[in-house]
């Protein structure tokens, strides 16, 4: 509630809604009679409140973890990103991010989505299983010093399991997004952040940020300007 009274934005929430301890619109709102703009509201404090807790639970963790992937790209490592579904996109933005900086004179660093080769991933499905669509690339391209990213909202995806593992045994550093209580994650990552919702709208969000914030603190801890 506090982002929609810094806005200016409180009054258009229903005037009867309660209020949580925190300022927080509480659940007896009447989801069918709430405005459409209320709705907008909402939906917006509940990402922005999303967002809060989970980068207060993990600040120091982020810090850590893009310490350690600046490392990696800085003695020549790559990033493989992998994903399913709208979590693949977040994969495909942190690699497209790292590839094609936006900032003038921040450096590139090599970042390869394995879900765009298409050729590949029906060859390994068709005469395989779709599971293996990432563990079979991973073992044929990675290499000690690279890193593998996943993102998923359940964290319970079998080819990202399997690609973490693999990772793992090739003593890659593994860095895991998930959602709800973080699936098969924990066990098989060294770094692994959980949104703990069972929206998965809420949960692509916060990855969507994590993205920019890894992104920004990577290229800070090999020396460039703080200019975000």
């Amino acid at each position: 509630m506090r982002y929609l009274v810094e806005l200016g934005l409180e009054a258009a929430l229903p005037g009867g809604a309660e209020r949580s301890e925190a300022g927080h619109p509480m659940s007896t709102v009447d989801k069918l009679t709430e405005p459409f703009p209320a709705k907008v509201l909402r939906k917006c404090a509940e990402s922005m409140e999303a967002k809060e807790q989970f980068f207060s639970n993990y600040a120091e963790s982020l810090d850590q973890m893009s310490r350690a992937l600046a490392e990696r790209f800085e003695k020549g490592g790559r990033l493989f990103a992998m994903g399913n579904g709208g979590s693949l996109c977040d994969a495909l933005h942190i690699a497209v991010e790292f590839n094609h900086p936006i900032i003038e004179k921040r450096l590139a660093f090599p970042a390869i989505p394995l879900m765009t080769d298409i050729a590949t991933m029906t060859a390994i499905s068709n005469d395989l299983d779709f599971t293996r669509v990432f563990v079979n690339q991973l073992r044929l391209q990675a290499a000690p010093n690279d890193v593998a990213m996943v993102f998923s909202t359940s964290g319970k995806s079998p080819n990202l399991i399997y690609a973490l593992e693999a990772a793992r045994e090739k003593q890659m550093l593994t860095v895991a997004f998930s959602g709800k209580d973080g699936g098969r994650f924990p066990e098989v990552s060294d770094y692994c952040y959980i949104v703990p919702s069972y929206s998965i709208h809420r949960i692509q969000e916060t990855h969507a940020t994590a993205v920019h914030i890894i992104w920004d603190l990577v290229h800070i801890a090999l020396g460039a300007e703080d200019v975000t």
